[in-house]
């Protein structure tokens, strides 16, 4: 059993400041923008801490080697695009974004200033590189594996919920890759005698009203979909899944300690390590079209044994001796 320990925040007042004031102080040190998804730092604390700490375990020292200008879009696809236009504009070493939409934006406004994408699902398909060993421009990354963990992500969540049946895809609006992902776990549920449906949630306030809908469609279950906005909102929609006895399948661990049931998927927070990694390799000469895109090798699965008792569930002891974490 693993517990997962949440490193505190380092340094964020200091990565707050602003640019230009920092520019002044130290014009040698390397400058990176960060385009997160959320509103705020707070929102984005469970990464950025981590991010942070990679960078200060590669040496840098926010205000002493390097500056870290982090941008927060709020959810915002017209944000995204504001901010990403203004880190542009400052003609900065490096500019890491954590999500495709916001690497989509980046790529349209330069091909000079290295871009290091860290949560993009098919970064060939959204014209980010020419290839994931030849990455051939101004991005490079790490590429997520959503699409080809559909169905095993299904077959875990149908062996912890027994009468799993009809299962909706719980969907942001805001992210590109949301209908692909749909039709994957769609064809994925055929085979395995499961039914499932989009339900998609443009604001937090669809959120309730959403939940609600799902529980009067009998649902006997929920799977996530991609976007960003559901990983903010996850406290809320994990009360809401114990409220409506709904077990919730996500692919991001960090999603499940507030009530969902379980995830199966890559080490989110291992993406972010990786990027301070690239940024360092960059900063040291390296050119993004030389550096591969890499995906991940290890997947873990987590189950949130609280949730199942709460729901009444018993998780077959195979699957909980196959688990990386099990939430008690």
């Amino acid at each position: 059993m693993r517990r997962r320990e949440f490193i505190a925040l380092i340094g964020s007042a200091t990565a707050a400041w602003p640019l230009a004031v920092r520019a002044q102080e130290n014009k040698n040190i390397p400058t990176v923008g960060v385009l997160w998804h959320a509103g705020s730092a707070k929102e984005e604390d469970v990464y950025l801490s981590v991010l942070v700490k990679a960078f200060n375990d590669l040496g840098y020292v926010e205000g002493k080697n390097i500056h870290l200008d982090h941008r927060f879009p709020a959810e915002n696809p017209e944000r995204f695009r504001i901010l990403a236009r203004e880190l542009v504009d400052e003609r900065l070493d490096a500019i890491i974004s954590v999500t495709t939409l916001g690497a989509v934006e980046l790529k349209k406004l330069t091909d000079t200033i290295p871009i290091v994408f860290v949560l993009v699902a098919d970064p060939i398909g959204f014209g980010l590189v020419k290839s994931l060993s030849q990455p051939g421009g101004n991005a490079t990354g790490t590429s997520l594996m959503t699409i080809d963990l559909s169905g095993k992500r299904l077959e875990l969540f149908k062996e912890a919920v027994p009468n799993l049946s009809r299962v909706a895809i719980l969907t942001d609006v805001t992210d590109p890759f949301r209908d692909r992902q749909v039709k994957a776990y769609q064809t994925s549920g055929e085979r395995l005698g499961l039914s499932l449906w989009p339900v998609v949630i443009k604001t937090p306030d669809d959120i309730e009203p959403a939940f609600s809908q799902i529980a009067q469609d009998n649902a006997s279950g929920i799977i996530f979909g991609a976007g960003g906005l559901l990983f903010v909102q996850r406290e809320r929609i994990g009360a809401l899944a114990l409220a409506h006895k709904l077990p919730v399948m996500t692919y991001i661990a960090e999603e499940v300690p507030p009530g969902l049931l379980m995830s199966y998927g890559q080490d989110y927070p291992d993406f972010f390590r990786r990027s301070a990694t690239y940024v360092d390799k960059i900063l040291k000469g390296a050119k993004p079209a030389d550096l591969p895109v890499e995906q991940p090798t290890k997947f873990e699965l987590i189950i949130n044994l609280k949730t199942a008792k709460t729901l009444a569930l018993t998780i077959p002891q195979t699957l909980l001796a196959t688990a990386d974490e099990v939430i008690e």
